[in-house]
């Protein structure tokens, strides 16, 4: 009996450990560049949602990871033989939970200050309890809560990071969260947060002036240089900037298709789409 035990013991580990290196989906983008994708719909498909993308960006001296997904699984140890002896900084475009699942990792985080109260605490996620997929019963064990960072930075608007040879400039664009960043890097890459992806846009209608605002700042980066690459953290990368100028040209339709919205209970929102989006509307 006790060698069967230690036998099933030892099988569960490995299942856990392999569900920890077939979750996450690493993709070497560039030499400096590597995208880590997680199954955002596998984790429940009502978020209208296939992909989330976390991205890590390699300077000579530093690695800055932007977001840090769902907290499903353990992040940080597939980061290791990538940034090996490299410091790591790492970001949040936002405070929403599949950005921040795995800040408890890090010794610190980044946020704008007009999100650093909510990772400083617990985050409820209970919405996930029904979920129709059997894998996020592993939240269960953790009382459907996400931990709060241990260490906190605000950043500001118009900052610069220094990796070493690769630059990072913070771009606030409220809209999608009051605290919303976008980042564009020396290299050409502008990572929007959920500032701007293809697939479901959320956006509360009182924020419509400001995301568009933010939208058209974004577009303003184009008119210095035109190789700038599109990194959004949800579905298609890289993209041009034909997804800013659709976004920009969908939310101004939105009142013009208010009339075929229907109500989606579980985000509690009304969801509209056009050809490009959806949207869920608050």
């Amino acid at each position: 009996m006790y060698l069967k035990i230690i036998l099933l013991q030892w099988i569960n580990e490995i299942m856990v450990n392999d569900s920890d290196q077939h979750w996450f989906e690493i993709i070497k983008q560039k030499d400096y560049l590597y995208v880590i994708r997680e199954r955002l719909d596998e984790i429940d498909p009502r978020f209208h949602t296939t992909y989330t993308n976390l991205f890590l960006i390699l300077g000579s001296h530093s690695a800055l990871l932007i977001d840090t997904g769902c907290g499903l699984f353990p992040l940080k140890p597939i980061l290791n033989d990538i940034v090996k002896d490299k410091t790591l900084l790492v970001i949040n475009t936002h405070s929403h939970f599949d950005h921040i699942g795995g800040n408890h990792e890090f010794d610190e985080i980044l946020i704008h200050n007009e999100e650093l109260k909510s990772i400083s605490m617990p985050s409820d996620i209970s919405f996930l309890k029904n979920s129709p997929k059997e894998i996020t019963k592993r939240y269960k064990s953790r009382k459907y809560t996400i931990q709060p960072a241990n260490k906190i930075k605000d950043i500001k608007d118009m900052e610069i990071i220094e990796l070493g040879g690769v630059t990072v400039k913070i771009v606030h664009t409220p809209g999608h969260s009051r605290g919303s960043i976008s980042l564009l890097t020396n290299k050409n890459e502008l990572f929007t947060g959920d500032t701007a992806h293809y697939g479901a846009m959320y956006i509360s209608k009182e924020n419509f002036p400001a995301h568009l605002a933010s939208i058209s700042r974004l577009l303003t980066l184009f008119q210095e240089n035109k190789n700038i690459e599109i990194y959004p953290s949800h579905e298609e990368y890289a993209v041009g900037k034909d997804l800013l100028i659709e976004l920009y040209k969908g939310i101004q339709n939105i009142e013009n298709i208010w009339g075929t919205k229907v109500r989606d209970d579980f985000i509690d929102a009304w969801l509209l789409s056009d050809e490009n989006f959806k949207y869920l509307v608050f």
